[in-house]
């Protein structure tokens, strides 16, 4: 009878892969060097825009192999200063992925821009092949997403800006630690933004920073982001440009810093897990893991990305996600659906039909194939990532159980 239990779905009652003796490593990872450091903020009375935020902007900046780094309050905010600083707005058209978080596409409308979506391939990231159809003579820039750490195909991007004198703007929110032949992401195109949100692989519970090789562009979003003052040197009170309040505190800078400490050894185990799920879960019929380019010579991984042929597996996505979280697996199928049908879109204006695009591949991935498991279970130990394997082949196997 046990024997039956322990082969039968923990959802139809079986004994799950993974029960309650078993845990995830949980996010944020953190220990003493945090609490020192807030510590030592808190007890130096200078927690404001001081030495903290630049030590944090030189180390991150190298450690991205970026010239500059200009830290915000979040990869939002770092999205809009970036738009803004290239005068974008009121006619103007971004083009950007279809698949992707909302501050993608909104930080464009929040400068008076229209996004214009074109649809992802199967990297989870904008097709190249789509751009240019969707260049316009209003386009004035194209913002590629690094989807889940998986570096887009930036020689292409970039080779299509120059054609058209378009600059790319880098949505680096999922890829700290991401290199492209060599480079980390960032500064491959003008310049890049990054979230330390509280789920992101480095995290202050928020900020953001943009990055860039470009002297004049980051002096310009650092001004942007401090109210529009000058930069050193400059008199206090003397405004040279229409900015904002955007500025990052000492507490998060400290906290990020002793983040940044621990975030190459996580990336590289992260990478190695993943290649074992690549390879063992690719193996499974009917599943396809996010797939990598050589040219990505380090990868993050901010999600674990995984699509489902539900026709060759044997069951629909929402089945296989409902078995495997009874299996012990933290997994979901993520975005619920492709920003051009959120509701805000229903209601904007710019001259731009929402309601006419459909992103094929965009659609799937929403409502058919994608799956996500969180970054923090990457971090696990090998054991755990067969853990993983186990269900998967446990759910295949018993596939036909499910109803």
């Amino acid at each position: 009878m046990t024997g039956a239990r322990t082969s039968q779905l923990a959802i139809n009652g079986g004994t799950p892969v993974r029960g309650p003796d078993k845990s995830w490593p949980v996010w944020p990872v953190f220990d003493d060097a945090e609490c020192q450091a807030l510590a030592d903020v808190a007890q130096s009375g200078r927690w404001w825009y001081g030495e903290r935020i630049k030590q944090f902007e030189q180390e991150y900046a190298a450690f991205q192999d970026t010239k500059h780094c200009v830290t915000c309050t979040s990869g939002t905010a770092a999205l809009e200063i970036a738009l803004r600083v290239l005068g974008i707005g009121q006619g103007d058209e971004v083009i950007v992925p279809a698949y992707t978080f909302i501050a993608t596409a909104s930080a464009v409308m929040w400068v008076g821009a229209t996004p214009v979506f074109a649809d992802v391939d199967d990297s989870w990231n904008l097709n190249p092949e789509l751009i240019e159809p969707a260049i316009t003579l209003r386009t004035k820039a194209i913002m590629p997403v690094h989807f889940a750490g998986r570096v887009a195909d930036m020689d292409s991007i970039s080779a299509i800006a120059d054609r058209h004198g378009l600059n790319v703007i880098e949505d680096a929110c999922h890829s700290w630690g991401s290199k492209w032949k060599g480079k980390g992401t960032g500064a491959l195109g003008l310049g890049g933004a990054f979230s330390f949100q509280f789920s992101k692989n480095i995290t202050a519970a928020e900020g953001g920073a943009i990055l860039s090789n470009d002297d004049a562009f980051a002096e310009a979003c650092r001004s942007v982001a401090n109210c529009g003052r000058g930069g050193e040197g400059s008199e206090w009170f003397v405004h040279v440009r229409l900015g904002t309040n955007a500025r990052m505190t000492e507490f998060q800078a400290a906290v990020l810093s002793a983040q940044l400490t621990r975030l190459e050894e996580q990336t590289l185990r992260r990478e190695k897990n993943a290649a074992l799920l690549d390879n063992e879960l690719g193996a499974i019929e009917g599943l396809t893991p996010q797939p990598g380019d050589d040219r990505i010579t380090r990868r993050a991984y901010h999600l674990y990305c995984l699509r489902i042929r539900p026709e060759e597996f044997g069951c629909p996505r929402e089945q296989f996600c409902s078995a495997a979280q009874a299996e012990g697996l933290p997994i979901a199928a993520g975005y619920g659906r492709p920003l051009y049908q959120q509701p805000v879109f229903a209601n904007y204006g710019g001259g731009h039909d929402y309601t006419q695009y459909h992103c094929p591949v965009s659609e799937d991935l929403c409502y058919a194939s994608g799956m996500w498991i969180f970054h923090s279970a990457l971090l696990g130990s090998e054991a755990d990532m067969r853990d993983i394997v186990a269900i998967v082949k446990k759910i295949k196997h018993h596939v036909s159980e499910l109803s």
